[in-house]
């Protein structure tokens, strides 16, 4: 039993009341009914929330958590609980849900009202920053009478007391990419239409001639024998092997927005396995650090995307350095096929790019090399902060300008990786990590358009 804040405002007023009797003593008999009153309020209050049920061997106030069988990491993932009240009255309730301590939350407090033998669902949402094992505690369940001055409190059944729930890289994003492409509304995510150059490469079927056709097409041999116009139509190479290569390294922990950078590449990778399995490529996943961790062969057959969902549930960062010697002769050892490989890392400076430019000088003779490195968002927000404000007085200290003096420093050089590397001729691809997975889709789609594959 918890007393509640009207009972103690009711308590108050009532020692209030007995006070004034001092002063007024018609006051004090006043305050003696008033305390009468109070306490059979109280036991009436008491006797309402502890009446037996109506239904039988069922609980005055009963809840239920209705969790996902998986969480998608980074997005948000809806959580129900619902609550049915089986007392003769409406009640008021408090609702506290005991969510993983990882979330950092203590808002997971909800009131509602619940009329007699009625129920109500209650509905939020978690984010979740980290891949793993998610374990929820209990309901507890804070029930007040209409007159509220006390409260009793429920608690679910010990056999739902132990809920996990497993955080998987972001399926989520994958359901609404399925859902555009189904409707051809890729173009709503940021995807855009890339033109194509020069003709399809895979012969695919024979057709009539119809108004548009381009006259280059027409198939002459065919022509003659069916007496009218026909023509060749190609479609896109298929079967394309498209390889994601995730460095787990530990520049790959710095954070944004509570994800790590190997997070949002795993997320991204991901993404980009669907789409090239939605374009019939053939899509695979390796993974280093220290070493050569983890290897998936290229594959569009069914089942392939949950081979990939699992491999990288499990993926972490390491605190070693990246071996690039390593990746270079594991991946020429498993990938005998040309492919496009797209790896995932970061680089802090042009120093640390020349030390892995000869690694991947190997990696793109011997396949189509796309580097994906990230901006750093925090520091190109403080560089325009500080050149919106030279129109404001500027602080004497040189410490002021000596950070904005290196902020610009790290800022051209990654800039200047950029053009290192097409330099080599290999590509790149700088961008924030929130617009990872459609930046990488839009150059893998532009690529397979100009036949760079």
């Amino acid at each position: 039993m918890f007393l509640t804040r009207r009972f103690y405002i009711a308590l108050s007023v009532v020692v209030l009341l007995l006070a004034a009797g001092y002063l007024w003593s018609p006051m004090f008999t006043v305050g003696r009914v008033a305390l009468l009153l109070f306490v059979l309020l109280t036991i009436a209050d008491a006797l309402l929330l502890w009446l037996p049920n109506l239904k039988s061997q069922t609980s005055n106030l009963n809840s239920q958590k209705f969790l996902p069988d998986r969480f998608s990491n980074g997005d948000e993932n809806e959580v129900r609980i619902r609550v049915e009240n089986n007392y003769r009255f409406p009640v008021n309730v408090e609702v506290i849900d005991e969510i993983p301590f990882v979330f950092q939350r203590r808002d997971v407090c909800f009131r509602a009202r619940i009329e007699k033998l009625g129920a109500k669902t209650i509905k939020y949402s978690l984010r979740p920053t980290r891949r793993g094992v998610y374990g929820f505690g209990q309901v507890r369940l804070f029930v007040a009478s209409p007159i509220g001055l006390l409260q009793r409190r429920f608690t679910q059944p010990s056999t739902l007391i132990s809920q996990q729930v497993k955080v998987y890289p972001s399926f989520l994003m994958l359901h609404q990419y399925e859902l555009l492409a189904i409707s051809n509304n890729l173009t709503e995510m940021g995807i855009k239409r890339i033109r194509r150059v020069g003709h399809h490469t895979d012969f695919e079927q024979i057709k009539d001639y119809v108004a548009g056709d381009d006259f280059r097409t027409i198939n002459w041999k065919a022509s003659a024998r069916r007496s009218k116009l026909m023509v060749n139509v190609y479609q896109d190479e298929r079967s394309q092997q498209i390889y994601n290569v995730i460095d787990k390294g530990r520049i790959m922990q710095q954070a944004f927005r509570g994800m790590t950078l190997l997070d949002y590449s795993i997320n991204a990778s991901l993404v980009l396995s669907y789409v090239a399995m939605y374009k019939e490529d053939r899509a695979g996943l390796a993974t280093f650090s220290s070493d050569f961790d983890t290897f998936v062969p290229a594959s569009r057959r069914p089942g392939h995307m949950q081979t990939l969902l699992e491999t990288l549930y499990a993926q972490q960062t390491e605190f070693g350095e990246t071996d690039y010697a390593a990746l270079v002769a594991h991946l020429n050892k498993h990938v005998t096929k040309r492919s496009l490989v797209v790896l995932y890392t970061n680089f802090t400076g042009l120093v640390s790019l020349q030390r892995q430019l000869p690694y991947l000088q190997q990696l793109n003779s011997r396949h189509r090399l796309l580097v994906v490195f990230f901006e750093d968002v925090e520091l190109k927000q403080y560089i325009e902060g500080f050149q919106t404000s030279n129109l404001k007085p500027q602080p004497s200290n040189p410490e002021y300008y000596y950070h904005h003096v290196m902020a610009d420093r790290f800022a051209y050089e990654q800039r200047l990786i950029v053009s290192t590397l097409r330099q080599y001729g290999i590509l790149s691809l700088l961008t924030t990590p929130d617009n990872l997975s459609v930046d990488v889709i839009n150059r893998y789609l532009e690529m397979k358009a100009r036949q760079q594959l």
